[in-house]
């Protein structure tokens, strides 16, 4: 699976997309109130004839930017080999024309413009710095992407949608202090696109120390989704969540079966599973165990596609890798 469609809604508002020129039939007379929407800003990744920064000088330009809660950056120009470093400080150096700022995602790039573990990122801590009153960040692409440790008083809500995530930008989630924050949605994929963490640089998460407010609590799209699993078997933070999600990884029974085994479960609204490896044996125990208690268990009918080599070797995937 790949990204193959834009963000239709963010921060509970429909994206619209800020046209290329803001004259003739799309011009200002045609774009909706500010703060109803949230707010694209884009350009062609290849042999774009405008630069990120000057389409988002016409958007201030052209817009109340005094209104607008949520914005989106898609692509910039060459986010195949460019960071976005010039679009970063560009944002920064308007963030006092933006007050009513609440949602920020960076990076909505789709697999015609860039695949997600060739995205370029960067240093994603002096928007959080800058815009104090954040309440939902994004950020997609894991290629150079650095997530320092800081705090953070308002953050509810916070995705990292990666291919692979590098563990310095895990280990700097997991040692931000983020009071407020509700809902976590971390992306760790594989080795093979960067993913280099381990379990234990999820620790001070797993124990929710810094983390009081979390109910829902995503780690995904990963490799080592088995031990992930084991570790939430027994991990702190479970207990006072609504939502756990170790979807779209490579989960087997032995994951499952720890996460069965371990801590009641009973407690969560939702379970979520889907795009795993388990045995139909498993799942049906999983939805046995825990819709009779009133959880909603997402899990798939049948196995994610795998491949096998003619030694018998079997290969499965993550749902988004490259």
């Amino acid at each position: 699976m790949t990204i193959g469609s834009h963000l239709r809604e963010f921060h509970d508002l429909p994206v619209v997309q800020f046209p290329d020129s803001v004259k003739g039939p799309e011009g200002t007379g045609r774009l909706p109130a500010p703060g109803e929407v949230a707010w694209s800003v884009a350009v062609d990744s290849y042999d774009s004839d405008e630069a990120w920064e000057d389409a988002f000088a016409r958007f201030l330009s052209a817009i109340d930017t005094t209104r607008v809660r949520a914005l989106v950056v898609g692509a910039w120009n060459e986010a195949y080999d460019s960071g976005p470093e010039r679009v970063i400080e560009a944002l920064v150096a308007a963030k006092d024309r933006l007050p009513a700022l609440r949602a920020l995602f960076l990076g909505d790039i789709v697999m015609e413009e860039c695949e997600i573990s060739w995205i370029n990122q960067g240093d994603v801590g002096p928007l959080l710095t800058a815009f104090t009153e954040l309440e939902e960040f994004g950020v997609r692409g894991g290629q150079g992407l650095v997530f320092p440790a800081l705090r953070h008083e308002r953050l509810r809500k916070l995705t990292v949608e990666t291919g692979g995530m590098p563990v310095e930008a895990v280990r700097g989630v997991a040692a931000s202090d983020l009071p407020a924050l509700v809902h976590l949605d971390l992306w760790l994929g594989t080795s093979e696109y960067g993913g280099d963490s381990e379990v234990a640089d999820l620790a001070p998460i797993l124990a929710g120390t810094r983390l009081p407010s979390l109910r829902h609590l995503a780690l995904r799209n990963s490799e080592m989704q088995d031990d992930i699993c084991t570790a939430l078997a027994s991990a702190p933070v479970v207990a006072r969540l609504e939502v756990l999600d170790v979807s779209m990884g490579v989960l087997t029974d032995d994951g499952a079966t720890a996460l069965l085994t371990g801590q009641p479960l009973t407690h969560l609204t939702t379970l979520d599973l889907h795009h795993n490896y388990l045995s139909s044996a498993i799942r049906d125990r999983l939805r046995d165990s825990l819709e009779a208690e009133g959880v909603q268990v997402d899990v798939d009918p049948d196995d994610a596609d795998s491949d096998e080599d003619d030694d018998g070797t079997v290969w499965r995937f993550v749902a988004v890798g490259e």
